[in-house]
């Protein structure tokens, strides 16, 4: 028998995500949640989870946020679609199915960039008993490393809301970002990039309340030390988000692996997985 790549959809409110569950040949040992990362669709995290179930004997969920890649349905101009409805609703309603399809394993999740981010605001933490953060953390524009934060500024203040209005959404393409993005979600994205405060400016009105019971399991945040985006420096204030979790932070150096870059969407590149025993270790 061999690994199994399952088509499943899952409802999360009004939307329905579609996604893919790796399944190993034999009982899985534990269950698996990869939450993507904004604008990289689920099929980039494939190769990961296939040898996250060879390697660990894992059932794996991969799945694409509403209005994005394969669970995108109609005109994206139309869409009312946040950041806050991907981070905290649709990984919860993910996180669910997976409980609900496999609730006598020991879940593991790992967030890419958003995926790690807004966890606390969502509920049911208890159901967590090991939680992966890899390029996650709160970054306002200022924060960004020159030549890079030319670019940022320019998509943040110069083409990104220009292109936005133009044509209600954010083409991927024209824009650089390489996905179209929901003129919701940008925007959401935008106003925390360029804001004193980050996600906290819209708690309690975009976002929910924290969830008062915290996340109390372990939390392995994984930096990138060339990561532009979020800058290993930087994304350890996302740890003050979860406060009674038990915090471990690991900075991987490309060069420490015989690669040459890595970067803030190279971590799941199976041209890099040498350095994937590490973000699970």
């Amino acid at each position: 028998m061999a690994i199994t790549h399952q088509p499943v959809t899952l409802p999360s409110g009004p939307a329905t995500l579609v996604g893919e569950l790796t399944l190993p040949p034999a009982a899985p040992t534990r269950a698996i949640l990869i939450n993507g990362a904004i604008g990289v669709a689920h099929g980039y995290y494939r190769k990961f989870a296939t040898w996250l179930t060879e390697t660990q004997g894992a059932v794996c969920l991969t799945y694409d946020y509403r209005d994005f890649g394969a669970s995108r349905t109609g005109p994206l101009r139309r869409s009312t679609t946040t950041m806050a409805d991907w981070g905290v609703y649709d990984g919860q309603a993910a996180r669910d199915w997976l409980v609900a399809r496999f609730p006598n394993l020991s879940l593991w999740v790992i967030g890419h960039s958003l995926g790690g981010m807004l966890i606390p605001f969502q509920d049911r933490l208890d159901q967590i008993d090991r939680l992966i953060a890899v390029g996650s953390g709160p970054v306002h524009v200022s924060n960004h490393p020159w030549p890079y934060q030319a670019l940022a500024r320019s998509f943040w203040y110069g083409h990104g809301p220009l292109l936005t209005g133009l044509f209600g959404y954010l083409p991927g393409r024209i824009s650089g970002l390489g996905a179209d993005l929901p003129k919701g979600v940008y925007a959401q994205w935008r106003r925390w990039c360029t804001t004193p405060g980050f996600v906290q400016i819209d708690i309690g009105h975009a976002l929910p309340p924290l969830n008062p019971q915290p996340l109390d399991a372990e939390l392995k945040l994984i930096t990138l030390a060339d990561d532009v985006m979020i800058p290993a420096t930087q994304a350890p204030r996302m740890l003050d988000l979860y406060p009674q979790a038990a915090r471990s932070h690991v900075n991987i150096h490309p060069a420490d692996h015989g690669l040459s870059k890595i970067g803030h969407f190279g971590a799941f590149s199976s041209r890099n997985k040498v350095i994937w025993p590490q973000i699970i270790a």
